[in-house]
């Protein structure tokens, strides 16, 4: 019998970027998928999200909701990310060992490894020291989710698993200024560059970090492969395993958009940790599989929707 036959399907921001590539790939199970929405379940409070599994009776929680951005906005809301995510994470776990839920599938960050490690990341490292200070604030609250599963299952039996994405790019991104990450902000500054026919695009940092790039539409795959086949408490990295420098990033955009300017990087402004990119020697183990989009199509892909929805896309926070 199929793992999501029947299953209540219980997404946490799944009206966002990664929440609605799961969703669209939901509607092909056979299961019933339920989208809560914040100005009805708020789940920084814990009477709402008790509210919100009590109304729905999920077997399967994934979380995905989160409040988070790039360098920039983690130096302006540092409070608010810290707090948000933090108590969202504690919430849909004790929401869901109250209304006795089968699953928990936590959607953790690679922001949680330590920030001064710059070979793959492991999982066997995540505890090895302190997530770098530019993400430390969203990177720990998704660390602490883990510790929370650890304890929920010893105490309560709850059954959760937490995975450890990699940077995500594709349709429905955030790509305005002040919330995007680096793959969503180099498309929009290329794009309007091709528009507006700039003679250049400033860039920031040096190019040289290097940083791993997975496209949404398959992350959404491998979490619900990891829903139906992992089941330890142990975290498990989701990613591609590939390195790609900043800059090879930036002049693949640049390609794909047809921009025929010239880059300026500005190298008065913040690199971040010089190469984050995961090990997925267990996620290709467990799920038997791996991403099948390369980060040039992925790219494309991306590129063309966010020129055919590029108002839409614009105003999104």
């Amino acid at each position: 019998m199929s793992f999501w036959k029947d299953k209540r399907v219980l997404i946490t921001g799944g009206s966002g970027f990664l929440g609605s590539h799961i969703v669209d790939r939901l509607k092909t199970m056979n299961c019933e998928f339920f989208v809560p929405r914040k100005k009805q379940y708020d789940f920084t409070r814990l009477d709402a999200a008790e509210l919100c599994f009590a109304t729905y009776k999920p077997d399967l929680v994934i979380h995905s909701a989160a409040y988070y951005g790039g360098i920039w906005i983690n130096q302006l809301y540092p409070g608010r990310i810290y707090y948000e995510n933090l108590v969202m994470g504690a919430n849909v776990m004790e929401a869901a060992q109250r209304h006795k839920v089968e699953k928990v599938v936590q959607i953790g960050t690679a922001c949680s490894y330590p920030g001064y490690l710059e070979n793959e990341l492991a999982e066997k490292d995540l505890w090895n020291g302190l997530p770098h200070e530019t993400v430390v604030n969203y990177g720990i609250t998704k660390k602490i989710m883990n510790v929370q599963g650890a304890a929920y299952k010893k105490q309560y039996g709850l059954n959760s698993i937490h995975l450890i994405l990699t940077n995500l790019y594709g349709p429905r991104d955030t790509y305005h200024p002040d919330r995007s990450h680096v793959a969503a902000a180099l498309i929009r500054k290329f794009v309007e560059a091709t528009l507006n026919r700039s003679p250049e695009v400033e860039v920031w940092g040096t190019g040289k970090p290097i940083r791993e790039f997975l496209y949404v539409d398959d992350c959404a795959e491998a979490i619900l492969l990891a829903a139906e086949k992992y089941n330890e408490l142990e975290p498990m990295n989701i990613g591609t395993g590939v390195g790609t420098s900043i800059r090879e990033l930036a002049e693949t955009v640049q390609q794909v958009s047809g921009y025929q300017g010239s880059i300026r990087w500005n190298t008065d402004k913040p690199d971040g940790q010089f190469r984050k990119v995961l090990a997925t020697e267990k996620m290709r183990r467990v799920l038997q599989w791996q991403p099948p989009t390369s980060l040039r199509a992925g790219l494309e892909k991306t590129v063309h929707w966010y020129e055919a929805n590029k108002a839409e896309a614009d105003a999104r926070l």
